[in-house]
Order: structure tokens, then sequence, then C-alpha cells
């Protein structure tokens, strides 16, 4: 009977340990991760697909341009915010059969540009991969933000000097989920995010959260853009317990809205100006960035030049804005 007795005293005690432990994660994490409004971290994969010139459902701007190449070809390549871009010049300049593949047709897994084949007038190396070839002499006319400091320090090192023709402008941004109940920040509140000096949501109007504040690869044209707007302010090391609240992320704004169309995340109004292309346009919405039609000063391909005199003229511009952006001229 006593032995009994002890068995049953330490079952009871082991079920009051997981009970214990139980309600302890609960607190401490599950409670939390409960509605934190953290998915605005997670990024989609731009279809490519969407994309591709010369191919009738594309969805890329078309207009009766009056600039049609057929020799001398520039390669054409950018950062995934401007896929639409310089996709559409080439369908809409560019000859068919522009555009090769590895294989003879396109891959549905062709995520970073691998299927594109080396003849191809038309790369998506993304901003990174882009900068470098550009550098490398491998890319023609290369469609980015601005470059990093990594990235002119690599042109130098190369002895090579880069050409930047502002060609559009685009809002740079920052998002939350939808769920978050903040949708507006000053810009001073974003830098005070990032630098470290705000750790919870309820500090500037928001649910008592910690904030997660998302960065992007190094190099990124995001990421670049986001360590000017912090005008030499250092980005603070992220809490242990970020990823247990609710995340900021930046971005720009064709991307978050037109491009990868996230439903779940919501772009926040800065200074009480939210980043419509119209706020844009009209130069209210605070955080305004030009992209470049970047390429070699020793470039001699004399296409070069045509093409970006004609992407500057009305014809051009158009092009830039039907592929959502804002024009520049």
């Amino acid at each position: 009977m006593r032995k009994t007795v002890k068995q049953f005293a330490v079952l009871t005690a082991v079920l009051l340990v997981f009970a214990l432990f139980n309600a302890c994660m609960y607190f401490l994490l599950t409670g939390r991760l409960a509605n934190n409004f953290s998915d605005a971290s997670q990024s989609k994969m731009v279809d490519v697909a969407k994309y591709l010139p010369h191919v009738p459902e594309s969805d890329l701007a078309r207009i009766d341009a009056s600039l049609q190449l057929t020799d001398n070809l520039p390669v054409l390549d950018g950062a995934a915010a401007l896929l639409p871009v310089y996709a559409a010049i080439v369908d809409n300049v560019y000859p068919p059969g522009s555009v090769t593949y590895e294989g003879g047709s396109f891959s549905d897994d062709n995520y970073y540009g691998e299927n594109f084949a080396a003849d191809s007038k038309m790369q998506y190396k993304n901003t990174v991969r882009g900068y470098q070839a550009i550098v490398d002499g491998t890319t023609d006319i290369l469609f980015c933000a601005a470059p990093s400091e990594a990235q002119k320090a690599y042109a130098a090192e190369k002895n090579v000097e880069l050409v930047y023709v502002p060609v559009g402008l685009e809002g740079f941004v920052f998002f939350v989920n939808e769920n978050n109940p903040v949708s507006d920040l000053s810009v001073e509140q974003i830098r005070d995010i990032y630098g470290g000096t705000y750790t919870n949501w309820a500090e500037v109007g928001g649910a008592d959260r910690v904030i997660n504040p998302v960065t992007r690869l190094a190099g990124s044209g995001s990421q670049s853009a986001m360590d000017a707007f912090m005008k030499g302010r250092e980005i603070a090391r992220k809490s242990p317990f970020a990823v247990t609240g609710a995340s900021i992320g930046f971005s720009f704004r064709y991307y978050m809205d037109g491009i990868v169309d996230n439903d779940s995340v919501k772009m926040l109004s800065l200074n009480g100006v939210y980043p419509s292309a119209e706020n844009i346009r009209n130069g209210t919405y605070p955080i305004i960035a030009q992209f470049y039609a970047i390429y070699r000063s020793d470039n001699d391909n004399p296409n070069i030049p045509i093409l970006i005199e004609w992407l500057l003229s009305d014809e051009g511009q158009t092009i830039i804005e039907e592929s959502g952006y804002v024009r520049i001229r």
C-alpha cells in the first residue's frame, strides 16, 4: 500500500511539473505569439513567369513604340522590384527571340534567373549579383536603386566608372501585419525603432508587443535605401525576444503593392502621408527614391545612349508609369 501511495505521489509530481512547464511556455511564448502580427517579415518570390517579354499573356506595359532595335541589343538586368520595367522595354523595343532560356524554354523554377541563357538579352540577377555583373561587363544596362558603399567600392577596385541615369521615382515604404493597429508613424519614430530607442509597439501607439525590426540582405536595393534613410545612425542589435513580437519591414512601394501583392501586410503612412503613386508624384510622401539605368562609362555599345534617351522620352516614361511606377519627367 505504501508503495502504491509513493508511486501515485511521484506521478502527481510529474504531472504538476508538466502543467507548470506548459503554463510558463504559454505565458512566456505562446500567449505572446498568438496574434503577434509577425508575418510582415515573410517575403514572397517574384513570379518571373508573369513578366516574360514577347509572351501575350504577360503582365507588361505595352505601347506602340517608335524605337525598334534589331542588332547590338544591350543586355538588360536589374532588381526584382524593377523587373516589370526592363522586361517591358525588351517586350516593346527588342525583336522576338532576343530572350532565350537554357534548354530552350522557361522553367517554373527560374526564381533567380538561373534559366536565362548566356546569350539572352534579358537577365534576372537581382541587385547584389546585378551590380557585380554590370561592373564585370556581362550586363550592359542595370535597372536598380542607388548602390551600397560596398558596391561602389567594388567598382572602384575594378577601376570601373558607372553612369547613373535617373529614369523613375519610387516610394521607400515600411509595412506591418494587417492586424497591427499602428497605421502611421513619423520618420523619426521609424529611425528610433531601428535605432533601438523604441522596443515595444505600445511606445508608438500600438499593442503591448515587442517590436521585431526586420532587415534585408546587405547590398540589396532596399537595404541600401534603409542604410541611407538612417542617415549614419546604426541599426541596433535586436532583442533576443524580438522573434516573439510583432514585425516591421521595409521595401519599395510597387514591389509590395503590385508585384508580390501580399494581402496580409499593410504599408504605413509616414508623417500622415500614405505612399500612393499620387503622393510620390506630388512630392508629399517623405521618402522618395530615384531608380536608375546604370551602365559602364567605357561601354561603346551605340544603342545604350539611344535606349536611355528613348526611356526618358514621353514613350519611355509612359512605360515607367504603366509598369506601376512614377515617371521622373
